[in-house]
């Protein structure tokens, strides 16, 4: 229990509180009365600040204290750790351009023993300026159904070589431009410079940010590219993955990692942000196993909101017996079945969406 004098609420023995911050790299959680506060030392001088970040609301006494600033783990903001004052950083400065001030406590030292008052001074809230807004509410502009394919396949840029997939996603974008009332986009992942995921969930559900965490950091991260039309642009999505050891590509399960942001919202905040989107699949490779990929992917957009079309996906492989890359490129080039297929799946993705579209505005009437 905290011993109280005249509003001031002794902390302990400033001799035994900065050996036990000198073993803990100068933080350390305090509880007083209901308050999570946490106590830095650092050349000499004692600080406290409430435990919030001024972002997210990250534990600060979970932090690293650097050259004189506490370090929220979450998001890397920083803020001095007397006064509370937010200080640039590469974490910050790309969208907040102020992070604002920490509320911090007054601290006194008597008889060798640390006190703490607990009014503390006013948050400064963080000022904001998100480029590009991905931000927004979610809304569909009135025109043609909107077609975006995009293609997994791993590939150098400066050496493309031919991809089966690929080739009947394109197939069937051209087509569908020609034969169907849409508008189309394609792109190759392979082209995009995207960072993994870094974990920021795996830390707590409350860090992995809408925007993407990664996103907000980095304004060089294409990813932003990908959440812009998925989120805001695309009405249909065609994905197109070869088979890689029984598993779709891992330039796919890169960006599935990244989409993470998209499906927490649903769990933060009850917000679905992806919805009445259609998405068909095309998966093809030397190996079997387009049951399993399928299913995978299948569950994975159908967690982001996206609805599939009566059969909704098209399919190919020689099997481990038959593989011969060269004849399978060539099967799949010739294949006229295989090209027709394809577009059949983007002509039934978007009927599928124009039903779906038309009752969503029948139901806002």
């Amino acid at each position: 229990m905290n011993e109280v004098v005249n509003d001031w609420f002794q902390v302990g023995k400033t001799s035994e509180l900065i050996s036990e911050l000198e073993k803990s790299d100068g933080v350390k959680e305090l509880f007083i009365q209901d308050k999570k506060i946490v106590l830095t030392y650092y050349e000499g001088q004692f600080g406290a600040l409430n435990n919030k970040c001024n972002h997210m609301g990250g534990p600060l006494s979970k932090g690293k204290l650097k050259k004189g600033c506490i370090e929220c783990p979450w998001h890397y903001w920083r803020f001095n750790h007397q006064t509370g004052d937010s200080v640039s950083s590469e974490a910050s400065k790309h969208y907040a351009p102020n992070a604002g001030a920490v509320p911090k406590y007054s601290l006194k030292i008597d008889n060798e023993t640390l006190f703490i008052n607990l009014v503390e001074s006013k948050r400064v809230p963080a000022t904001y300026s998100m480029s590009g807004n991905l931000s927004r509410e979610p809304k569909r502009l009135d025109g043609k159904i909107r077609v975006l394919g995009l293609s997994t396949t791993a590939m150098d840029s400066e050496h493309p070589r031919f991809s089966t997939s690929e080739e009947l996603l394109k197939s069937a974008l051209i087509q569908g431009e020609k034969q169907l009332e849409i508008e189309t986009k394609f792109i190759a992942l392979s082209n995009l410079k995207f960072r993994h995921c870094e974990g920021f969930y795996s830390k707590s559900e409350k860090a992995c940010t809408w925007p993407c965490s990664i996103t907000k950091l980095d304004p060089t991260d294409e990813m932003k590219i990908i959440y812009e039309n998925l989120v805001h642009w695309a009405d249909v999505v065609l994905i197109s993955t070869p088979i890689r050891w029984g598993n779709a590509s891992s330039l796919y399960y890169k960006m599935a990692e990244r989409l993470n942001s998209v499906q927490n919202q649903i769990t933060l905040k009850n917000k679905i942000l992806i919805q009445n989107k259609v998405v068909g699949l095309i998966i093809t490779g030397g190996q079997d196993n387009i049951q399993s990929v399928a299913g995978q992917m299948l569950t994975f957009f159908g967690e982001l909101g996206f609805t599939f079309p009566t059969f909704p996906f098209v399919a190919h492989s020689l099997g481990w017996a038959s593989e011969k890359m060269e004849q399978n490129m060539d099967h799949v080039q010739k294949s006229e079945h295989l090209h027709q297929e394809s577009f059949e799946l983007l002509g039934r993705s978007v009927e599928l969406c124009q039903k779906l579209i038309k009752v969503e505005k029948a139901l806002s009437i």
